[in-house]
């Protein structure tokens, strides 16, 4: 007895155009659903939308996608049963990207016509996953060793927040990262930092050196007067003690900028 499978009579093609035909069909019981003699609406145009994107994802990856996209496909686990290009569109528009989107808070994502709490979920889990990919790359490594990766780390976890905030990165005697703490949150454009704070918390780490990131909203990275007065202060604190800052790092929306390699430590 053969194992062969008999051939169908149709070509590959003419069965990827059947599947795709299947994908653009209503669900088989709509007609079941309907009181007797009713015919269903117009089909909409989005019906299979959702599976081809999926597959289509799956198949050629994200590369070629593109945000509005991704978007929906973020978006089919928090919406049923509409077209959700509209809102992804609209999304982009407002926040400007798609890291804008995902960052974006929920008092402003919910002004937003058509988003909802699990919109806002979703989006809290597709950032969480980025931020724990991202750190992934620099806990417990050699810092100064894995800059780039630890700009990226720090770009990804604070470039696209509407307050600032700032955190430590605190470091043993070989330059790993051992700790990465944020140690306050402030308005679109000051946070309160005290340098006391800063050097007990490093006693408490037992940690050897520090580095300083903070974010501007405005996405201009420039530090202000208040800025570089205030690391001072933390320099000072820290040579106190022993622990050496390595640097600070301001995180704009499209770069960054290192005290160190500005002179200003």
């Amino acid at each position: 007895m053969s194992d062969r499978t008999e051939p169908s009579g149709f070509s590959e093609e003419a069965l990827r155009g059947l599947s795709d035909m299947e994908l653009r069909l209503p669900p088989p019981d709509i007609y079941a659903r309907l009181p007797a003699g009713q015919a269903p609406a117009p089909r909409p145009h989005y019906w299979g939308h959702r599976e081809r994107l999926r597959q289509r994802f799956l198949t050629g990856g994200h590369a070629a996608m593109p945000e509005y996209e991704l978007l929906e496909l973020v978006l089919f686990n928090a919406i049923d049963r509409i077209d959700v290009k509209p809102l992804a569109k609209t999304l982009l528009a407002t926040f400007g990207d798609l890291n804008g989107v995902v960052a974006a808070s929920e008092h402003r994502l919910l002004q937003v016509e058509g988003t909802s709490l699990r919109v806002w979920l979703q989006l809290r889990i597709v950032e969480a996953i980025a931020h724990r990919m991202a750190r992934a790359k620099v806990i417990q490594r050699c810092a100064l060793a894995s800059w780039d990766d630890l700009l990226t780390y720090c770009r990804t976890v604070m470039a696209y927040r509407d307050t600032e905030q700032f955190r430590i990165l605190f470091l043993d005697r070989k330059n790993v990262l051992v700790a990465d703490e944020p140690q306050a949150k402030g308005t679109v454009d000051h946070v309160p930092v005290y340098p006391r704070e800063v050097a007990k918390r490093a006693l408490e780490l037992n940690a050897s050196a520090i580095i300083l990131v903070h974010n501007h909203p405005s996405g201009d990275p420039t530090p202000s007067q208040a800025d570089i007065a205030m690391t001072r202060q933390i320099e000072v604190a820290c040579q106190a003690i022993g622990v050496v800052l390595h640097d600070h790092v301001i995180v704009g929306k499209g770069e960054e900028l290192s005290f160190r390699s500005h002179g200003l430590i």
